[in-house]
């Protein structure tokens, strides 16, 4: 399957020090060029602005085209995501945001986010959801503490 981020997943994925998770999860991450911009921009965290700069082969990099107006009061990054996504057969897009995922859905995509990535690698066995979720803690990610513990409280 292709997934399609955009900014706000890559950047805790590589702040919790997971962001290896997307190629053991997904054949193909791709992004569009906004969250390359977003992700190496002075507002940046350092530790993902290093990562960008040596980034791994994995992430592939594309232009999203044709911006549909009614996506105009999202992000550059959230818009070309979705943009992107509409391009791929199968995909998945990562978006965070609830507006965006709003948007995302109603146009057809199918919407994870940074906890659905690390819900379905817990699932498969490749990390403890809680220690994910306590890294997460120390960042200034904004989850429902509610879907949080719901989260957990699936696994045995």
């Amino acid at each position: 399957m292709t997934v399609v981020s955009n900014t706000s997943p890559l950047n805790y994925l590589v702040l919790i020090e997971l962001q290896q998770l997307l190629p053991a999860l997904f054949n193909r991450i791709l992004v569009p060029e906004a969250v390359l911009r977003e992700l190496g921009s002075a507002a940046a965290p350092a530790q993902v602005r290093g990562w960008l700069v040596t980034a791994p082969d994995w992430l592939e990099s594309r232009v999203a085209v044709d911006i549909p107006s009614e996506l105009r009061q999202l992000g550059p990054g959230e818009r070309e995501a979705i943009v992107l996504a509409e391009s791929v057969d199968d995909g998945l897009v990562l978006l965070d945001e609830r507006k965006a995922r709003g948007i995302a859905r109603q146009r057809g995509l199918a919407v994870t986010g940074t906890l659905g990535v690390l819900d379905l690698a817990a699932a498969r066995g490749l990390i403890d959801l809680a220690d994910a979720f306590e890294r997460l803690a120390r960042t200034n990610f904004r989850g429902s503490p509610r879907l949080l513990r719901s989260l957990l409280n699936k696994r045995p």
